[in-house]
């Protein structure tokens, strides 16, 4: 029986804010030729945290604002179930319409990869494509099946938060961004 549903990666998380990072790692993704889309699923809430800075339909709105290669599908299941949703189950949904074959993920997540829900099964499913950050590179021998890259992008949302600093997000979203790092609201 051939494939005929898309082949793709899944690329979740908070996204709060979405910064160049994230757009690095999406403009690689999309230049492999084995992929026929990258999926960008922004959290409603991540399990392991307990809020967000930015609401779910903000990070939303600027995640379908940066990333606009024809090839990123945008997919709003997460934020629209209105609660937390753990990546198998979001893989075990789209699954239904595309051959989700690849998950995404930076090797800072490496460390407690194990403990999400139905890790098991996921490391059965997917081949991880995880994004090396420094001082993060311990881990792999968890993982099944993985693709190693690097990405000069030392930023992170954690930081941009921390630091309310607007250097590393796109011009597009920046002043939506800066108003609620200054304001805390959207």
């Amino acid at each position: 029986m051939v494939n005929t549903r898309p082949v793709v990666a899944l690329y979740g998380g908070s996204f709060d804010p979405p910064h160049q990072g994230h757009q690095a790692i999406v403009d690689r993704l999309v230049s492999l030729p084995w992929l026929d889309n990258v999926i960008i699923t922004p959290a409603w809430l991540n399990p392991f945290k307990q809020h967000s800075l930015a609401s779910a339909q903000q990070r939303l709105a600027w995640c379908r604002t940066i990333f606009d290669d024809p090839k990123v599908i945008i997919d709003a299941g997460e934020v629209e179930a209105g609660h937390p949703v753990y990546t198998a189950q979001t893989v075990g949904r789209l699954s239904a319409h595309y051959d989700v074959r690849y998950l995404v993920i930076g090797s800072d997540n490496l460390a407690t990869i194990e403990t999400w829900y139905d890790f098991d099964q996921l490391n059965r499913a997917v081949t991880w494509l995880v994004f090396e950050r420094k001082g993060y590179d311990t881990g792999y021998e968890t993982l099944r099946n993985y693709t190693r890259f690097t990405l000069d992008a030392p930023m992170s949302s954690s930081t941009i938060r921390a630091q309310k600093m607007i250097e590393n997000i796109d011009q597009r979203i920046a002043p939506s961004v800066q108003k609620i790092l200054t304001k805390g609201t959207p």
